[in-house]
C-alpha cells in the first residue's frame, strides 16, 4: 500500500532530563508536521494543495491518505503524531462523524499538553464556533455518536473536550472565497518565544484557496529554517 509521504529519517529521540518541560524545539522529531484531515471532504482538494506546498518548501509531512480505518486508532498513526513537532488539525463538515479523527485528536492534545508540541486547528469551510459548541454538522455527528456508544458516554464526552479545546486555540479559518487568519495575543507570545513565525495582521483576507500562492502561504507560517535543524 502506497502512502503519501516520504521515509522518514531514522527516529531520534530526546534524551531523559530532569525537567518535565519538554519544548518542541529543543528534541529532535520524526516529522514535521503531521496531517490530521476528514478524507472525503479534503483529501482531493485543500490537502493536496497543503501536503505539495509544505513537500516543496522542505518541510517534512506525514500524510496517511489510504490507511485502513478500523474501529482503533493505529499504533503506526499514534507514533507518527507523537514524533512530529506541529500537528495541523484540519476541521471540515464531515470531521467530526469519524471516531478515527476524534480520537486521533484527542491523542494531538495529549502530546500537547505531555510533550509541548505545537497544534494549529485549521476551519476549513465551517464555522470555529460550530466546532467549540458541537453545533451543524459537528452536533449532528456528536449525537449519532451519543446513540452508538451510548454504552461508553465518558468516550464521547471525551471527544466533546477536546473538539472544544481545539477550536480555542489560534489558527486559520478558510471560508467560501477568502481566508481569515486568527491569532491570538496569546499564541503570539509563545510564538515569538519559540521562534516559530507569526501573522501580525489579525485579519487578512486572500483568494479562495484554489487560486493562493500556496509556496508563499506556507512559507509564512512555516519557513525552512524551522525545519530540518535543530532550533
Amino acid at each position: 500500500m502506497m502512502r503519501k509521504h516520504s521515509s522518514p529519517p531514522s527516529p531520534s529521540f530526546p534524551s531523559s532530563s530532569s525537567s518535565s518541560y519538554s519544548s518542541p524545539f529543543t528534541q529532535s522529531w520524526t516529522y514535521d508536521v503531521f496531517l490530521s484531515y476528514r478524507g472525503e471532504d479534503t483529501r482531493k482538494t485543500f490537502i493536496d494543495h497543503l501536503y505539495t506546498a509544505l513537500d516543496r518548501q522542505g518541510i517534512h509531512t506525514f500524510i496517511d491518505d489510504e490507511l485502513p480505518r478500523g474501529e482503533e486508532i493505529s499504533p503506526a498513526l499514534l507514533n507518527a503524531i507523537e514524533e512530529s513537532k506541529i500537528s495541523v488539525i484540519v476541521f471540515s463538515e464531515n470531521y467530526a462523524s469519524s471516531s478515527w479523527c476524534l480520537d486521533e485528536l484527542v491523542k494531538i492534545l495529549e502530546y500537547k499538553r505531555s510533550k509541548q508540541q505545537l497544534v494549529m486547528p485549521i476551519f476549513y469551510k465551517v464555522d470555529p464556533s460550530d466546532v467549540r459548541n458541537q453545533r451543524s454538522s459537528f452536533g449532528d455527528a456528536l449525537a449519532d455518536h451519543e446513540r452508538k456508544f451510548k454504552d461508553d458516554m465518558e468516550k464521547v464526552l471525551e471527544w466533546r473536550r477536546a473538539l472544544t479545546e481545539a477550536a480555542n486555540l489560534s489558527g486559520l479559518h478558510f471560508k467560501e472565497g477568502g481566508i481569515v487568519y486568527e491569532l491570538s495575543s496569546k499564541e503570539s507570545e509563545f510564538d515569538s518565544r519559540c521562534r516559530v513565525p507569526i501573522v501580525r495582521s489579525t485579519k487578512i483576507r486572500l483568494l479562495d484557496y484554489g487560486q493562493i500562492d500556496w509556496m508563499h502561504f506556507c512559507d509564512s507560517f512555516w519557513p525552512s529554517a524551522t525545519f530540518g535543524s535543530e532550533i
